[in-house]
């Protein structure tokens, strides 16, 4: 579903984006889904501030794909701002 909401959100469909994160919400208070989901969404919207937000709660929980995000090509643009080179930084294996 993120993978949809990153795909509609760099075609320039924001509100229906935004309707996958509202999605992931919903859907969250029912079954774990991770914050790197909402980062997902929001790195195609290129909300910058948030997905770095929904990434570090991701790291927080220590999702299993967090290390992955330093190959991600969903966080291509998010690779030269400095909070995400800290984030990658901070990152401890498993």
């Amino acid at each position: 579903m993120s993978g949809i909401g990153h795909a509609l959100a760099l075609q320039g469909k924001r509100t229906e984006a935004l309707n996958v994160i509202k999605n992931l919400g919903e859907l969250s208070q029912k079954h774990y889904i991770s914050p790197y989901h909402s980062a997902v969404v929001y790195a195609g919207l290129g909300d910058k501030t948030q997905a770095l937000a929904w990434l570090e709660k991701a790291r927080n929980e220590r999702f299993s794909w967090i290390p992955f995000i330093r190959i991600d090509p969903f966080f291509d643009k998010l690779r030269l701002d400095p909070q995400f080179t800290a984030l990658v930084q901070n990152i401890k294996p498993g």
